[in-house]
């Protein structure tokens, strides 16, 4: 039975639930973290806004940005125990639509009506390589990034039952969004131990092009692992969330 981690990008899974996936891993549980939005754009593809990230990343170029950003993703998912699996969808500061405009300057918005199509062919890119009895865990989409919410949809056009995690580092600004994303589920919390903690704490560190951009209460190493030893803390592990089956 293999674990699936759906992340939008290249570190949300890790951020969310990187303790959890390293108790599993180091108990055997095959567990694997499958990104979407980390395909290469064309370099024509970067709009002022992708460009303002590049700068804030450290990064010159689409390019480098996504051949970095998997290198980052790969040394964490190591550090947690998963094998990593990078799809080509593209980063939504990267998509345009058929005229040519770019879709968002905003990540922290609904999506563009030039996106409909997307979560079906994410929901076709899962479909294809899923196993019956794989246990697939979705993030909630707290924060209501873009790619998170059209990820969301795309796991629930499955009809695989779906369990789902809160978004890190989101749930530390939007707090007030966890009730009603997951309105009709039920909660359950996986224990984590102090050996996953400290794993999850070294893992997030693998992501340092992103700490900067992460608000307040990631944008340091230091901060970065505080703020997940302050969701550990609540209770000792995560919660996952499901619907009633």
């Amino acid at each position: 039975m293999r674990w699936i981690y759906l992340s939008p990008h290249l570190d949300d899974a890790v951020l969310s639930a990187g303790g959890l996936i390293s108790d599993q891993s180091r108990t055997g549980i095959p567990v694997e973290i499958w990104t979407f939005m980390c395909g290469y754009a064309p370099e024509e593809a970067v709009s002022p806004f992708a460009q303002l990230l590049h700068t804030m990343w450290g990064f010159s170029s689409a390019e480098e940005t996504t051949r970095m950003r998997r290198e980052e993703d790969k040394q964490a998912a190591a550090m947690v125990g998963a094998k990593v699996l990078h799809f080509d969808f593209l980063d939504c500061i990267y998509r345009r639509g058929a005229d040519g405009e770019w879709l968002y300057s905003d990540v922290f918005t609904p999506p563009r009506p030039e996106d409909a199509d997307l979560p079906a062919r994410i929901a076709e890119t899962i479909s294809s390589r899923l196993e019956p009895d794989d246990v697939l865990v979705c993030q909630l989409a707290v924060g209501s990034h873009v790619d998170h919410v059209l990820v969301r949809q795309g796991a629930e056009l499955l009809g695989h039952s779906l369990r789902y995690d809160i978004d890190v580092p989101y749930i530390f600004y939007k707090p007030e969004e966890l009730s009603p994303k997951s309105a009709g589920m039920m909660e359950i919390v996986h224990p984590i131990s102090e050996a996953g903690l400290g794993t999850w704490k070294e893992s997030i560190l693998a992501y340092k092009s992103q700490l900067p951009v992460l608000g307040e209460a990631f944008n340091t190493p230091e901060k970065a692992q505080a703020s997940i030893q302050s969701f550990w803390e609540r209770c000792e592990g995560i919660r996952l969330l499901h619907f009633h089956s």
